[in-house]
C-alpha cells in the first residue's frame, strides 16, 4: 500500500493559491469543527480544511494531492452515520459547502441540475414551488447535502413508494483522484451506452471521485396526502402488519416503525401533545398515502385501517390537518436526536425483505438479552430498513468495545440469513467495514478493491473507508 505524506507549509501555501486564503483553514477551532460528524463519538482532526468553489479548483487540489501523496477526505453536510466523511488519517479535508447553487430547473424535461453542497430540503422546496417533486428525504434533510446523499445512496421514508437516490440520478460531473474530470452518463431516462458509471459513483461513499455537478430526474408533485399513527400492543405484530398491507394491494408513500422506547424518548425531546402512549402499547406505525384525488386516498386509508385492526391495535390517530401531520413527522424524524440526547449508543442500519421484519426484530431482542444490551429500534418498515440503536446504559468499557462487537456480528449474521444486508442507507464507512465479510465473499471483495484501484491507484481518496486496500 502506498505510503501517504503529511501536509506541510508548502502544501498549505499551494492550496491557498488554488482556493484563496480565506478558504484554507488550519486554526485549531476550524479543524475541530470538521473532525466529527453524527457518527457516535468518533473524532479525527484534519491537518487542513479546504473549501473550493469550482470544479477547476477541485481538479487542481486533487492534482496537487495526487502528486504529493496527501490523503483527501471529501465532506458534505457532516450528517453521516458511518464515519465516511471523517479524516482518520489527518490530511486534507475537502469541504463541498461552497458548491451550494441550484444551476437549472428544466421544467419541460422534469430535471434539475444542482451542485452537491445544496441542502436536500432546500432543493426539494425549490422544485416544489414549480409543482415538481424530488422524493428521497432522509431524516437529516434540513441539514444534509444532496452530494452526501449521492455518496451514501440515501433513502428516507418516501423510498417505499418512490425509490432511493439512485433512482433519480441521471448524470454526474466527477473529479477523479487524478484531477481528471468526467461526466458519467447523459441527461436521459434510458441509457444502455457502456458501463453504468453513474450508478457506480452513487453509493461509493466518496472513495472513487468527488461529485461536482448532479443531474436529477423529478416527478410531478402529489397534491394531497393523508397520515395516521397506529399503536400496536406487540412490536412484532406491527412488523407483521407491514407485509399484510402490501399484500392487500396498497402502496403507502411512507410506512415508518417506532417501538415504544423510541416514541417515549422523542416525545420527551420535542413538544408532542397530540400523542398519548398507553401503557400496553409496544410500537407504532406511521402510515402515509399520497396522490391527487382525496376520495381515493380516503378509501386507501380506510382499507389500510381495516387491515391493521386485525393485529391487536389501540386507537388509530388520524392527522386532522397540516399542523398535526407536521407534528407526527417531527416525532419520527427526530427519533435519532432523541436517542443521542438520552444515551451513548451505536446505531446499526439493517435491511431485510419486509416480510422478515418480525423475525429480525425478535432476533435483535434475543441477541440483546444474550449479550446484555438494550436496543431501541425504529426505521423505514415499508422497505424493511430497521435502525437498531444499541444503548450503552451500564455496559462496562470491556463490554462496550469488546464483547458487544460479537453481538453486532450476530445481528448481521441474522440479517444475512434473512437475505438482507448490513446497511440500507447509512453506508459502510469506518464503522461497518469489519463486518463486510458477512455479506460478501472473497471474490466480490476482490472485485470491489480492484475497482477502487483503477479509480485511485495511490489510494489517496477517502482511504480506509468501506475496506482497506
Amino acid at each position: 500500500m502506498t505510503t501517504l505524506n503529511k501536509v506541510t507549509a508548502a502544501h498549505i501555501a499551494a492550496l491557498r493559491e488554488i482556493a484563496g486564503d480565506k478558504n484554507v483553514l488550519v486554526d485549531e477551532e476550524s479543524l475541530d469543527r470538521y473532525a466529527q460528524d453524527e457518527t457516535e463519538d468518533l473524532h479525527f482532526l484534519p491537518e487542513v480544511v479546504v473549501k473550493p468553489e469550482t470544479t477547476d479548483q477541485v481538479s487542481k487540489i486533487m492534482q496537487l494531492c495526487q502528486q504529493e501523496l496527501l490523503p483527501v477526505t471529501p465532506r458534505g453536510g457532516g450528517t453521516g452515520l458511518s464515519g465516511g466523511a471523517l479524516p482518520q488519517l489527518g490530511g486534507v479535508l475537502l469541504s463541498m459547502e461552497r458548491f451550494n447553487k441550484i444551476i437549472e430547473i428544466d421544467e419541460r424535461n422534469l430535471q434539475v441540475t444542482t451542485e452537491p453542497g445544496v441542502i436536500t430540503e432546500v432543493l426539494q422546496n425549490t422544485v416544489k414551488e414549480k409543482g415538481l417533486f424530488y422524493p428521497p428525504d432522509p431524516s437529516s434533510r434540513g441539514t444534509c447535502f444532496i452530494g452526501g446523499n449521492i455518496a451514501e445512496n440515501s433513502g428516507g421514508p418516501k423510498a417505499v413508494k418512490y425509490g432511493v437516490v439512485k433512482d433519480y440520478v441521471l448524470n454526474l460531473e466527477v473529479v477523479l483522484p487524478s484531477g481528471e474530470v468526467i461526466w458519467t452518463g447523459a441527461n436521459v431516462l434510458k441509457n444502455s451506452t457502456g458501463y453504468n458509471l453513474t450508478q457506480l459513483i452513487v453509493g461509493s461513499e466518496g472513495t472513487l471521485g468527488i461529485v461536482t455537478k448532479i443531474v436529477l430526474r423529478l416527478i410531478p408533485l402529489p397534491t394531497n396526502d393523508l397520515l395516521m399513527l397506529v399503536p400496536f400492543r406487540s412490536a412484532e405484530s406491527a412488523c407483521a402488519a407491514v407485509s399484510a398491507i402490501f399484500r392487500a394491494g396498497y402502496t403507502p408513500s411512507a410506512m415508518e416503525f417506532m417501538e415504544r422506547d423510541a416514541l417515549l424518548w422523542v416525545t420527551r425531546f420535542v413538544d408532542a401533545s397530540t400523542v398519548q402512549i398507553e401503557d400496553d402499547i409496544q410500537a407504532h406505525l406511521l402510515i402515509e398515502v399520497d396522490g391527487n384525488y382525496p376520495e381515493v386516498l380516503m378509501q386507501e386509508m380506510e382499507g389500510i385501517a381495516g387491515i391493521v385492526e386485525g393485529y391487536d391495535i389501540g386507537e388509530i390517530l388520524f392527522a386532522e390537518d397540516s399542523t398535526q401531520k407536521d407534528e407526527l413527522w417531527k416525532l419520527r424524524r427526530r427519533v435519532a436526536e432523541a436517542v443521542k440526547a438520552n444515551s451513548v449508543y451505536k446505531e446499526e442500519d439493517t435491511v431485510v425483505p419486509r416480510a422478515e421484519l418480525p423475525v429480525l426484530l425478535k432476533g435483535v431482542k434475543e441477541i440483546g438479552a444474550k449479550y446484555g444490551f438494550h436496543s431501541v429500534c425504529y426505521g423505514h418498515a415499508g422497505d424493511g430498513n430497521l435502525h437498531v440503536n444499541i444503548i450503552r446504559g451500564s455496559l462496562t468499557e470491556e463490554q462496550w468495545n469488546g464483547t458487544l462487537t460479537e453481538g453486532i456480528r450476530e445481528i448481521f449474521q441474522l440479517v444475512k440469513a434473512l437475505k438482507g444486508t448490513i446497511s440500507g442507507e447509512h453506508g459502510i464507512g469506518l464503522v461497518q467495514k469489519n463486518y463486510l465479510d458477512i455479506v460478501f465473499d472473497d471474490t466480490s471483495l476482490r472485485i470491489m478493491k480492484q475497482i477502487k484501484q483503477i479509480f485511485d491507484p495511490n489510494n489517496i481518496l477517502n482511504r480506509g473507508k468501506i475496506f482497506d486496500c
